[in-house]
């Protein structure tokens, strides 16, 4: 892998703009939630297209353990179970399984490592653990004080953190919804009191491969919340010690927009996908305040995923395109001597 030679090497495209994306465990498909009121599921290589219709925007996105199911979290509120593989009848796949989850928005679904749990978070300030299996509900986890904008389990299985608006990360025990611990990172709230607003909180989570480490990014150095202007950054935190953070990352040059999306590369980068007046793949070594390498994208993007094979990213984007990066030299195509 060389992050220095990332080149796009697939543009999926679609009419309308997209605000979330997650490859599959197989890495097979790329799945993204549209503004159209679908998620829809792109053939990598080939390209082939097939719709989910959720009658919702879709920002969370999360797989069963096995790979064969996707279940979407969006802004009606319901948690909807989805083939991960199946070829679309009548032109779409259709759901296997629904769920009236949250009262508004759910903003983030995930998985828990055992594949036992799913867990939900939305605008109505709860987070929710569900059996996967069959779509129960187990544990309602009450305890935040504004919207809940991302969640991820820790890769023991025994936790699960939450991250809110007013960067609240709350750490819970699995097994018995109790609070362990809470910390925030101030570095990514700000109040305009202009406009009388706070903007910020927790865009994007993300923990390494040893859960030794949490990502949350977003937006600092806000200087108008009503249109968004601030400088991208994402915070380092350690698990063991909390706030605050050991590094914020931040963009060389104040370069304007929010890290919609962040991945801990097991091989050390910090990778964040930026959307604002343009859009910015950005990626920092370890330790480092600043970015060593960036990438300027078509538009702004919304979210990113990194592949199972740690090779590949894809980047949602405002246009409707999912991009396909690989974190590699090319490949020269040979060509045919006479």
């Amino acid at each position: 892998m060389d992050v220095t030679q990332t080149h796009t090497v697939h543009d999926l495209k679609h009419e309308s703009p997209l605000i979330s994306c997650r490859f599959d465990p197989s890495g097979t498909f790329v799945f993204a939630g549209a503004q159209d009121f679908a998620v829809w599921r792109w053939n990598v290589e080939s390209g082939e297209k097939t719709k989910l219709f959720t009658d919702s925007w879709v920002r969370g996105l999360t797989f069963s353990k096995d790979g064969k199911t996707i279940i979407t979290g969006g802004t009606d509120g319901r948690l909807i179970w989805f083939p991960v593989a199946d070829a679309a009848a009548e032109g779409e796949l259709k759901p296997q399984r629904e769920i009236e989850a949250h009262d508004g928005w759910i903003r983030a679904v995930a998985t828990s490592p055992d594949g036992k749990w799913i867990a939900s978070a939305g605008n109505d300030l709860k987070v929710k653990i569900w059996n996967a299996a069959d779509g129960k509900a187990v544990r309602e986890l009450p305890g935040h004080e504004s919207h809940i904008y991302n969640l991820a389990f820790h890769p023991d299985g025994k936790h699960l953190v939450s991250g809110d608006l007013k960067t609240n990360m709350i750490v819970w025990e699995v097994a018995t919804g109790k609070q362990v611990r809470t910390w925030n990172s101030e570095n990514l709230l700000n109040y305009d009191k202009k406009f009388r607003a706070f903007i910020g909180g927790y865009r994007g989570i993300a923990f390494n491969k040893d859960g030794t480490q949490l990502a949350g990014s977003g937006i600092t150095n806000v200087s108008n919340a009503f249109a968004g202007i601030g400088n991208p950054s994402v915070v380092i935190f350690d698990w063991k010690k909390g706030a605050p953070p050991l590094t914020e990352h931040l963009s060389k040059g104040a370069l304007r927009g929010v890290v919609w999306g962040v991945a801990l590369h097991p091989e050390g980068t910090v990778i964040g996908a930026v959307g604002g007046p343009a859009g910015y793949l950005l990626f920092w070594k370890p330790g480092e305040a600043e970015d060593f390498h960036r990438i300027k994208l078509p538009d702004t993007a919304r979210d990113l995923s990194l592949a199972p094979d740690g090779l590949q990213l894809a980047t949602a984007h405002f246009k409707g395109n999912v991009l396909i990066h690989k974190m590699d030299k090319k490949v020269e195509e040979k060509k045919e001597t006479a």
